[in-house]
């Protein structure tokens, strides 16, 4: 039994306890990932970061809530791949939107979303439900937390499937992953430079992007690599989990109080 997941404690802990002060969504995934990964992997990493982070919150006296994940994302771009499986973004909006709402009535005013899927558009969610909830809001992709020590761990930088995903699945579920079957992750370069260089965006048909779903060559991964990155990106979670519970819900949050 985990104290600080919902899915694990019971009603007589939480009724006899003190109220929790944070609490954590994990956003999750059910898609392709290359040859070698489950269709679980996105819901996978961000339930081991998510519950690394909270463990590491609550020994530091922080209350913190881990919620059950969703395992489901937005996978409009990749609907060619079979079973991908998708939640359109307004339907992710009314989901969270449900959710913010539960934990509002039961007295829980701060919010981690940590995303774990790309695909995952959740800021202008954040933006419709300012001002119409108590609660507030926060939004992390965990995948970003390390970006800055990545070159550190990584041996070349990915987008889906690579390196640090596999890495990440050898660490935590081994059992999942067939490296042998990988194909090396090659992408399709846009034809138009000003999508190539970030200052035009388009929706990528991933089908057309890729050969079998693989954005980025996994064959580098290794355990330990998975397991250092998810201590360093758990890690400064735990830090801000901390931090967040203790601040104040005063009239100048979430910023500081003029001098």
């Amino acid at each position: 039994m985990s104290p600080w997941k919902l899915a694990e404690i019971t009603y007589g802990q939480v009724k006899g306890g003190p109220p929790f002060e944070v609490a954590v969504l994990p956003l999750g995934a059910t898609e392709p990932h290359n040859l070698h990964l489950p269709y679980g992997t996105d819901t996978f990493q961000v339930e081991v970061v998510a519950s690394r982070a909270c463990e590491a919150a609550s020994a530091r006296g922080a209350r913190v809530v881990q919620l059950p994940a969703i395992p489901y994302g937005t996978e409009t771009n990749q609907m060619e791949f079979p079973l991908a499986m998708n939640l359109n973004p307004s339907t992710m909006a009314k989901v969270i939107g449900d959710l913010v709402a539960s934990l509002a009535r039961h007295g829980v005013r701060k919010l981690l979303i940590l995303n774990g899927h790309g695909g995952n558009d959740l800021k202008w969610i954040l933006r419709e439900l300012h001002g119409s909830t108590p609660v507030q809001l926060f939004l992390c992709h965990w995948f970003r937390v390390g970006l800055d020590r990545g070159p550190e761990i990584f041996d070349k930088k990915d987008d889906h499937a690579g390196e640090m995903e596999t890495s990440m699945g050898l660490a935590f579920f081994p059992d999942l992953v067939d490296l042998a079957a990988a194909d090396e992750g090659a992408v399709r370069p846009s034809r138009f430079e000003a999508v190539a260089n970030g200052w035009v965006e388009i929706t990528r048909p991933w089908h057309l992007l890729t050969t079998n779903s693989g954005s980025g060559d996994p064959r580098a991964a290794t355990a330990a690599k998975g397991e250092a990155y998810t201590e360093l990106c758990a890690g400064r979670v735990a830090d801000f989990l901390v931090e967040l519970a203790a601040s104040p819900l005063d009239d100048h949050f979430p910023f500081r109080a003029p001098a």
